[in-house]
């Protein structure tokens, strides 16, 4: 194996070919693209796919179906966090990353062209959930590329606030998605209160902003054909580090910060999933189901102006994880997130914000603000942190692992629980589950290291030493 080239943490440099402005056009269009895909889903999910792709005898049921397939992409995000970790961590950061954007992007691309269960009865929510699931495998592998293609090149002293770039592709994403969305039902004049399945809305209408999808992963691919390698994984070749099975190596050295990684993200998932899925679904849901009965026009204008708050706060998490530390930091946002979970009751009980056209849109915004806004705290930092937790040649798997298992833990149930305890407790009932999950990440913060200050490329090097020669890729 050569050692002519100087391995060192201080002869780590940038390749010439990914410039600052490049490094983060890549890493924030790819996650916008992703989160594009994803949001399209989850809208979709609520105003539209209850109405044609589930036949049952009530609109809670139909609307519970929904969210099911909705979940179906959580479970195959760890399938993805596996397939793709491998790949990224044995192969390359560049190649894996292209390769988790065509997956998602395909796959939205054909829900777009999908007949409903009117025209083909079972076997369209089925070809759904499959399509979905493809979604779910395509993100599992997407957010952990971009967060490694941006730390990895991170500059010194800076890597929270450069690392946070691919986390602003959550709310540009979203807004995209819902902005389409809009759009749509204004044009074609679109009424969720009252609408019937022969909509021009329904009908076509709906397809387009998941077609469209195909539009903007061109312009992502174009961007990521143009990367080079990150320095760090570069080095890790170098070193011969690279493993022939990141996945083994990752559980067998690194299982305590996959735990630990898992239960940091499990707040924030919980989080987000309530203020943009669960709350779609009780604001406009029917008021004699125990819904607001709000029009989906005029709930959708308030999601677009309070996801402002959670573009806003994302850079100043990053900014502050440097400042104070990822730990402190991360701490006290989970703790200002248990509190929150204590205002649900006076922001959403019907009997104190209305329902229907006499609804307080005013509460409802200020409560959509401050859970978006400590989104973008906890949010922001995670994109620095959990990679931070792994050595180089696990990085990518064991990232993504923890990221995506998290995502079945506290995103892929969340609507579900949240819709059933809020028809039959109440929403006061949501916020103490928003509490529990925000216990657990509150817990794992306290026995994380601090890791501002490490070096990425000496972080976890016992670790890597731990690693049995014979699985080591012998890469010249």
């Amino acid at each position: 194996m050569s050692n002519a080239i100087d391995t060192s943490p201080q002869a780590v440099t940038t390749p010439s070919g990914n410039s600052k402005f490049r490094i983060i056009l890549s890493s924030l269009v790819g996650t916008t693209i992703e989160f594009y895909d994803f949001y399209v889903y989850a809208t979709a999910a609520i105003s539209v796919f209850p109405m044609l792709f589930f036949h049952s005898a009530s609109d809670t049921g139909a609307l519970l179906a929904s969210l099911a397939t909705f979940g179906v992409a959580f479970v195959a995000r760890p399938v993805g966090s596996v397939v793709f970790g491998h790949f990224g961590d044995r192969v390359g950061r560049k190649a894996t990353l292209v390769a988790s954007l065509l997956t998602m992007g395909i796959a939205t691309v054909v829900i777009g062209f999908l007949p409903t269960f009117y025209q083909i009865g079972i076997w369209a929510p089925a070809l759904l959930a499959i399509m979905r699931f493809c979604q779910g495998m395509g993100l599992g592998g997407e957010w952990s590329g971009a967060s490694l293609l941006a730390g990895e090149n991170a500059r010194k002293g800076k890597r929270g606030f450069d690392s946070m770039w691919p986390q602003l592709g959550a709310p540009i994403g979203f807004a995209l998605a819902n902005g389409f969305f809009l759009f749509l039902t204004v044009s074609m004049n679109y009424d969720s209160t009252s609408a019937t399945t022969n909509h021009t809305f329904l009908v076509w209408g709906w397809r387009l902003p998941f077609l469209f999808s195909s539009v903007i992963v061109a312009l992502g691919l174009y961007v990521r054909f143009k990367l080079e390698e990150t320095p760090a994984f570069q080095v890790s070749k170098q070193r011969g580090e690279v493993v022939k099975a990141p996945v083994a190596a990752a559980f067998r050295t690194s299982w305590r910060q996959i735990i630990q990684g898992t239960f940091l993200m499990l707040s924030t998932y919980t989080l987000f999933y309530l203020m943009t899925t669960w709350i779609l679904s009780y604001a406009i849901g029917k008021t004699e189901a125990g819904f607001l009965g709000i029009g989906y026009q005029r709930f959708l204008i308030v999601q677009i102006i309070t996801i402002c708050a959670f573009a806003v706060t994302i850079p100043i998490s990053g900014w502050l994880g440097d400042k104070v530390g990822r730990k402190r930091f991360l701490t006290g946002t989970t703790a200002a997130i248990m509190v929150f979970g204590l205002t649900f009751q006076f922001f959403l009980d019907p009997a104190r914000v209305g329902t229907g056209a006499s609804a307080d849109i005013a509460r409802i915004t200020v409560f959509m603000l401050i859970g978006m806004a400590l989104m973008g705290l906890t949010f922001g930092i995670q994109s620095a942190l959990l990679p931070e937790l792994f050595p180089t040649n696990v990085r990518y798997t064991g990232s993504a692992v923890a990221y995506n298992v998290s995502s079945i833990l506290g995103a892929a149930v969340a609507p579900f629980i949240a819709t059933w305890l809020a028809t039959t407790y109440g929403p006061g009932w949501v916020g103490v589950y928003l509490i529990a999950m925000g216990a657990c990440t509150f817990v794992a913060c306290l026995t994380i290291p601090e890791t501002k200050d490490r070096e990425l490329d000496t972080i976890g090097r016992e670790a890597v030493e731990m690693v049995p020669e014979r699985e080591m890729a012998a890469i010249d």
